[in-house]
């Protein structure tokens, strides 16, 4: 057993004060609209990278240099970076429209008691489909204020239901930057992970249905809310989803929603042609700043790996931590507090991946069940941070149609995430763990 450098993890430690630092006073100082996302992310890590690049003065800036570079080179890096761009495009090509569809799809078709119940599977279904709980939120959030001033549903209830819903797809999605950065920065397939998330999800997601059905059954509804909608638009997003599930390269994957959502945003007209090459360049830049994120991470890693910090965190967690339940515990600890100082779940994965990777060696964790436990955990702490971006969102969309919540009440009402949280302990604590990382 290594001893380790302790002061090799100055770096992480550096990122967390500055960020928090700055988020706290962007947002309730300066009283900055979404501050904690006006940080800017990029700039503080390469402050980081900077610490990072200053320690060890036994080995040379170029030396240094091609540490980084090993670091960034890694297949997993490279593939991950892909994925991103692909995924950007995606989203960008397919617009979001065919998500307002099948909300107002469902809503015609299931009685007005059912409303609330319907906000939650779409919500579900959209940020699986979209791979974004953000987008999600700023697009069924009006839908669920609507329901909420027509029906007679606590406002609350509505709002709260499609955040906690948008976390679910956030977690499984084969297109979400999580899953991506998850299952890359572990090197497993993403079917595999989402064979083994599926076991998670669903007890959650079934208790969730329950527990609203009880809240809303009983209440008196006023009217319910009807508007046209396309479902052809929903046709790229349902063949990701199945060549995901049957285990289709996830390049091809990404290639056939991509071509599908192209014929037809183009076919019926939806967009013109140039509005939908500027939809691919911003789908691209949507994805420029998580790019970065990784790329500087992997270089900062590989650094504070070299000097020691890694090995000092392990023995650190060896004491506190003990056999193969432990070690998947403290995975998921090791990503939330990552989330809660990053307030950003795809950056605490890509920051935890390393991490959790040699803890997952140490403790004969599988790879699949590895970057479950980082993607599950990560979008349980992000859903329940109320300075988090879901919940930011969901607030600026609520005040903007002049109706008063707080992050609280929203929170209160996120029932999926809550039952996530028992869950995963179950899985973790109760499901037998293969000692391969191989599995």
């Amino acid at each position: 057993m290594k001893k380790g450098n302790p002061v090799a993890l100055l770096p992480i430690g550096v990122f967390a004060v500055l960020y928090l630092t700055l988020g706290v006073v962007f947002e309730y100082v300066m009283k900055i609209p979404m501050g904690f996302y006006s940080v800017p992310v990029v700039a503080v890590f390469l402050v980081a990278l900077l610490v990072a690049c200053l320690q060890n003065r036994k080995i040379s800036l170029d030396e240094k240099f091609e540490i980084m570079g090993r670091g960034v080179g890694d297949k997993n890096i490279v593939t991950m970076l892909i994925i991103f761009m692909l995924a950007g495009i995606f989203v960008g090509v397919v617009g979001r429209s065919s998500a307002e569809s099948v909300a107002y799809f469902l809503l015609s078709v299931t009685p007005p008691q059912l409303s609330v119940l319907v906000l939650f599977i779409v919500s579900c279904f959209v940020s699986t489909a979209m791979g974004t709980s953000v987008g999600t939120i700023t697009l069924i959030t009006p839908i669920a204020v609507a329901i909420a001033q027509t029906s007679g549903f606590s406002p609350a209830l509505c709002v709260g239901t499609v955040v906690g819903g948008a976390m679910f797809g956030d977690n499984l999605s084969f297109v979400s930057d999580t899953t991506i950065a998850a299952c890359n920065g572990q090197g497993c397939a993403m079917k595999d992970k989402f064979k083994t998330n599926i076991a998670i999800v669903t007890p959650a997601a079934a208790a969730t249905i329950i527990i609203i059905l009880l809240l809303t059954l009983g209440t008196p509804i006023n009217s319910n809310i009807t508007q046209d909608y396309d479902l052809i638009q929903i046709i790229p997003y349902v063949l990701v989803l199945i060549s995901g599930i049957v285990g289709i390269n996830v390049f091809i994957t990404l290639m056939i929603g991509i071509f599908s959502g192209s014929v037809i945003m183009l076919a019926t007209s939806a967009v013109n042609f140039e509005t939908f090459i500027k939809n691919i360049g911003a789908g691209v830049s949507n994805m420029f700043e998580t790019s970065m994120v990784a790329v500087l991470v992997a270089a900062i890693c590989a650094l504070i790996r070299y000097n020691g910090g890694f090995d000092a965190l392990l023995n650190g967690i060896r004491r506190i931590f003990r056999g193969n339940k432990g070690g998947q515990l403290g995975i998921g600890i090791l990503v939330g507090l990552m989330d809660i100082a990053t307030a950003n779940n795809t950056v605490a994965i890509v920051m935890a991946n390393p991490i959790a990777s040699e803890m997952a060696k140490e403790y004969g964790i599988g790879n699949k069940k590895t970057a479950s436990i980082l993607d599950t955990f990560s979008c349980i702490v992000q859903g329940f941070l109320p300075y988090g971006a879901q919940i930011l969102v969901a607030l600026s969309v609520v005040n903007t149609l002049d109706m008063q919540l707080s992050a609280f009440d929203i929170i209160a009402n996120m029932f999926y995430p809550m039952l996530l949280l028992v869950s995963s302990l179950v899985f973790i604590f109760l499901i037998p763990e293969k000692k391969s990382r191989k599995d």
